[in-house]
C-alpha cells in the first residue's frame, strides 16, 4: 500500500522532462490567470511553493483545508500539497454556494478555505468571506485566495528558487485520511465522505489495470477534481501511471474537441448524451483528428449499444462505469465484456483481491443469486470508505456498504467469464443532473416552505443533454393561488442553494400517488414526464 505523496514522488522522479499537467486553453473565461503548462519538474516546484504557503498560513498535519476551485492546475497542486503536509484536502464543487458551504465548513471542521474570484463569480471571495464571518465558530477559520490575495492571505504556487525538498510528514501512512468529499443521498444536506490514501490508491489501481494506462497516455479530464469521478477516476490514476493530465471545465464542446486533437488525448470521459449526439451526427466532429483517442469511459446513465458500436467503428473503445464516492467501483470494458449490447447495460462481478459484491432482497434481507431477481447491491473491499461524517452507521450492514442501488444478476458464472450484474433502478431518492447528484429530500424541504404548497415531491425527468433535470409535483395547500415555478426557484436562490439543484419544471396535481403504506410512488410521477 502507498500514499498519494508516494505516488507523486515516484511520478516526479520518472518524469524526465515530460509534460505533467496543463490548463484548458480557455482558462481565463472561468478562472483567474493565464493557462499554465507544467512539466513534472515544474509541478514539483508548484507543489513545493504551495506547501510553503500552507505552512506559513498555519496548516499542520491533520488540519482540514477546504478548496473551492474550478479545474485549474492549482486544484491538484493543492490536493498534493495537503498530502505532503499530512493535512486533509476538502474539495468543494464550484457550484456549491452558501447553503452547501455553511454545512460543509461546519461538518468537516475546516481551518482554512482556499478559493478565488472567477469571471462568472466575481464576488466569490467576498461571499465566502462573509459566510465565514457569519459562522461564529469557536475555532480560527481563515480564507485565502490563489490570486489575488484576500485580506492579505494568498496561496502561492509559483515555484521557489530551490524546490528540491518538500517537507513530508514522517508518520503519514496509507491509512491516514487524505480527503473529505461530498455526496448527496436521501438526506437533506450533502454528506462528507472520508477517504484514506489507501482507498484512493486501490481505486486508482483498478482503473489503471482495467484501462491499461501507462506513462505514454494523455488524459483529458472534464470531471471536476472534487469527487470519485475526478480524483479516483483521473487524478490518482494519472499519478499512478505517470502519464499527462489535461484539465477541462466547464464542458465546452468546441474547446473539448480542440483539446482531444491538440493534446493528442488517448483517454477521456464523457456523458452518454454527448457520446450519443456525436456519433449520431458525426458532422459535429468535422475534421477533428481523433486518431490518438483509444478509450472513453461513460456512465451515470444506461448506455446504448448502438453508440458503443458506432464509436468502436471509429477505433475508440467505450467503457461503462458505475461508481460512488463511497467506493463502489464497477467497470465494463471491451476485455471483460466484449459484446457491446451486454457492455451497455451489464457489469462484471469484480474479481479483485478483497472485493466482494452481494445482492440482497430489500424485504427479507436475504442474499440472492437468482437470475433476474432485483435487490440492493452491497459492496465491500479496500476501496470502500469507513463511514460518513456524523454518521449513525446505517449505511453499513456489518462491514458491507449498502449502496442504495438496485441490481440483479443477469448471467451465471462460467468457466470463461464472471457473473454479470444489471443495474435496475436507484433505491436512493436522488436525481442525477449532468453527473451531479441531487437529494430529492433537500429540494422538497425548500419547496415545501412556499405558503401555497401543501405537499410536494421532487423527481428527475429525462433530458437529452443532461440525463435528468429537476422537476417538482405540488399539491396546493389552503391558499387559493397555485405556486409558480419562479417563486419556488427564488426561495432556493435566496437560501444560497447551488444553481444545479433548482427545479426547472413544476406541475400542480390533485394528490400525490401513494402505496399501501403511504410512501409516494415516484416512478409513477416520473412516468408522467417520461415522454
Amino acid at each position: 500500500m502507498t500514499t498519494l505523496t508516494d505516488l507523486y514522488n515516484e511520478a516526479v522522479n520518472a518524469g524526465h522532462g515530460r509534460i505533467a499537467l496543463a490548463d484548458a486553453p480557455n482558462r481565463e473565461s472561468f478562472a483567474p490567470g493565464a493557462p499554465r503548462r507544467l512539466g513534472w519538474a515544474d509541478l514539483h516546484g508548484s507543489v513545493s511553493a504551495a506547501v510553503q504557503s500552507l505552512t506559513s498560513l498555519g496548516v499542520q498535519p491533520g488540519d482540514r483545508v477546504a478548496i473551492q476551485l474550478p479545474n485549474v492546475v492549482e486544484l491538484p497542486v493543492l490536493i498534493l500539497a495537503c498530502s505532503c503536509l499530512g493535512a486533509i484536502a476538502v474539495p468543494f464543487p464550484v457550484q456549491h454556494r452558501s447553503h452547501e458551504l455553511r454545512e460543509g465548513f461546519n461538518t468537516a471542521e475546516v481551518s482554512l478555505v482556499v478559493t478565488a474570484d472567477r469571471p462568472d463569480r466575481p464576488d466569490q471571495l467576498s461571499q465566502v468571506g462573509a459566510l465565514v464571518e457569519s459562522l461564529n465558530l469557536d475555532r480560527q477559520l481563515s480564507v485565502a485566495s490563489i490570486n489575488p490575495a484576500f485580506d492579505g492571505l494568498t496561496v502561492n504556487v509559483e515555484p521557489p528558487d530551490n524546490p528540491q525538498s518538500i517537507p513530508v510528514v514522517a508518520d503519514a501512512s496509507p491509512d491516514s485520511m487524505a480527503t473529505i468529499c461530498w455526496t448527496s443521498g436521501t438526506t437533506g444536506t450533502p454528506k462528507g465522505v472520508l477517504r484514506t490514501h489507501a482507498m484512493w490508491a486501490e481505486t486508482a489501481r483498478f482503473q489503471v489495470d482495467e484501462l491499461s494506462l501507462t506513462d505514454t497516455d494523455r488524459i483529458l479530464c472534464p470531471f471536476p477534481l472534487v469527487n470519485m469521478a475526478g480524483i479516483g477516476g483521473m487524478l490518482v490514476p494519472w499519478l499512478m501511471s505517470k502519464s499527462a493530465l489535461f484539465l477541462h471545465q466547464p464542458l465546452d464542446l468546441p474547446v473539448f474537441l480542440h483539446q482531444l486533437q491538440s493534446e493528442r488525448a488517448t483517454y477521456t470521459v464523457a456523458p452518454p448524451p454527448l457520446l450519443n449526439m456525436l456519433i449520431r451526427d458525426q458532422s459535429v466532429l468535422g475534421d477533428v483528428d481523433l486518431s490518438a483517442l483509444r478509450v472513453v469511459t461513460s456512465g451515470s446513465a444506461p448506455l446504448d449499444s448502438w453508440m458503443i458500436e458506432g464509436w468502436e467503428a471509429l477505433g475508440v473503445e467505450i467503457c461503462n462505469a458505475f461508481g460512488s464516492n463511497e467506493g463502489v467501483s464497477l467497470l465494463s470494458t471491451r476485455r471483460s465484456v466484449p459484446d457491446p449490447v451486454q457492455r451497455a447495460r451489464l457489469f462484471p462481478e469484480p474479481e479483485r483481491p478483497g472485493v466482494e459484491v452481494a445482492i440482497i432482497d430489500r424485504t427479507t434481507g436475504e442474499s440472492t443469486t437468482e437470475l433476474g431477481r432485483p435487490g440492493e447491491l452491497l459492496f465491500r473491499g479496500p476501496t470502500v470508505f469507513d463511514g460518513y461524517l456524523d454518521s449513525d452507521g446505517s449505511e453499513f450492514d456489518d462491514d458491507w456498504f449498502r449502496s442504495g442501488d438496485i441490481f440483479e444478476w443477469a448471467t451465471a458464472r462460467s468457466a470463461s467469464s464472471p457473473r454479470l450484474l444489471r443495474f435496475v433502478d436507484r433505491a436512493k431518492d436522488i436525481i442525477i443532473r449532468g453527473g451531479m447528484n441531487i437529494s430529492a429530500a433537500e429540494v422538497e424541504s425548500f419547496v415545501s416552505t412556499h405558503p401555497a404548497v401543501g405537499e410536494c415531491a421532487a423527481v428527475g425527468y429525462p433530458d437529452t443533454d443532461l440525463g435528468e433535470r429537476v422537476g417538482v409535483f405540488v399539491v396546493k395547500g389552503d391558499q387559493e393561488a397555485a405556486p409558480e415555478l419562479d417563486e419556488v426557484v427564488e426561495i432556493m436562490r435566496a437560501a444560497g442553494v447551488a444553481s444545479y439543484k433548482l427545479p426547472e419544471r413544476l406541475e400542480v396535481i390533485e394528490q400525490l400517488p401513494r402505496n399501501a403504506v403511504g410512501k409516494v410512488m415516484k416512478p409513477k410521477l416520473r412516468s408522467r414526464w417520461s415522454a
